[in-house]
């Protein structure tokens, strides 16, 4: 390998310029060395910003390159056909959540690299919050002792306005498949929407602090707007069926509790993530939210003390090249992505985030929603105490 791990990112769109190019472009381990997006125009201009070399339209022309390692992918459509060209020509692969709709394609595609010797990751961005990561310390720790009961949230209002397309591209054309949400207005043939895009992050970070598997749960998902433009291009509203906010309480293999809401029509700011844990020993509560100048606050409080003060953050959680006051989306994902560059480097042992990772939170969105079309308890049969 070079001195520098060559990267080729698939994806010029908000996301990539605000968190995943930020993110190789700080980071001393990695090199920029392509962007790839149809819209060429788009990508030409992430190049302009970040002083990518080469642009490119059609991702197909990074796959067998021998100056390479890395093809990101981050694009708003389907993930699963480009991950598994990615990792079929042999190419360590960060892609955005999911990796593919089903638990089992995405253990196929890790099952498939690792037979290659690659790493994996996905984009999993808050567990990376240098707040939240100082939380796991403590729970490692054991500031918290035997962890009892979790209570998890992502949530947001963007799109509490039903005049907010629920396609968020911007279409110059009408789209060949406007597939978003779904058609029918039956409760049980609701489209898996928040649980899935949003709830994703917060159910990792809920296994990670528990330090435990989900080995049962129940759920509800429910449409509260039904009426919504569908993408940027329609004047006017029509019944679209996917969840726009969800809830289900779980049980861990190790004894914990849990419940867990997502959402993106409750009032608040992005990114709307809290992680409360709860033990025999304290306790403490992460919100990663943009309020008032800041967007991550962690407090403690232990059975003695059971007022939550606020903890200071240490230094050595932070990026390379933070500074004061930097938005979230950028000093998030620069802590993935260095902690990426060091596993492909070989500098750390743990390959964490990882496709595997993902598969365990992917099983458990399949067996929310499973809950919610037979109103029943689901089993996770394949986890793990």
């Amino acid at each position: 390998m070079a001195d520098k791990i060559r990267v080729a990112v698939v994806g010029a769109g908000r996301w990539s310029r605000d968190a995943h190019l930020p993110g190789y472009y700080r980071s001393p381990l990695a090199e920029l060395v392509a962007i790839c997006d149809v819209d060429r125009e788009k990508a030409e201009e992430r190049a302009r910003q970040f002083e990518i070399p080469e642009v490119l339209t059609d991702y197909h022309d990074l796959l067998h390159r021998t100056d390479i390692d890395v093809i990101d992918v981050c694009t708003r459509e389907e993930h699963e056909p480009l991950v598994f060209d990615v990792i079929n020509a042999g190419k360590h692969c960060l892609v955005e959540k999911p990796v593919a709709h089903r638990a089992e394609d995405v253990r196929r595609a890790q099952a498939i690299a690792e037979s290659k010797g690659l790493k994996t990751k996905v984009g999993l961005t808050f567990r990376y919050a240098p707040a939240m990561q100082y939380m796991y310390q403590l729970v490692q720790d054991g500031f918290i002792g035997r962890p009892l009961v979790f209570n998890g949230y992502e949530q947001n209002s963007q799109w509490l306005d039903p005049d907010n397309p629920a396609d968020k591209r911007i279409h110059k054309t009408p789209p060949d498949n406007d597939a978003v949400g779904g058609w029918s207005p039956k409760p049980e043939e609701i489209t898996v929407h928040s649980l899935e895009g949003y709830g994703a992050p917060i159910i990792d970070i809920s296994m990670m602090l528990t330090g435990s598997q989900v080995t049962e749960v129940v759920g509800r998902l429910k449409n509260l707007i039904p009426m919504r433009r569908r993408t940027n291009l329609d004047t006017q509203r029509e019944p679209i069926n996917m969840d726009d906010a969800d809830i289900y309480i779980c049980e861990f293999a190790n004894g914990a509790f849990g419940s867990i809401q997502t959402s993106y029509v409750t009032v608040g700011n992005y990114p709307g993530i809290e992680a409360r844990i709860y033990g025999e020993k304290g306790a403490l509560i992460c919100r990663l939210v943009d309020e008032f100048g800041e967007c991550e606050t962690l407090h403690a409080a232990r059975p003695d003390a059971v007022e939550f003060q606020r903890m200071e953050i240490p230094e050595k959680f932070f990026p390379h090249g933070y500074r004061p006051g930097e938005p979230w989306p950028s000093l998030f994902y620069a802590n993935l992505v260095h902690n990426f560059m060091e596993e492909v480097a070989g500098i750390r042992s743990e390959n964490q985030g990882n496709f595997a990772q993902s598969a365990k939170v992917q099983e458990i969105i399949n067996a929310v929603e499973a809950s919610h079309r037979t109103r029943s308890w689901v089993q996770l049969g394949n986890q793990e105490a």
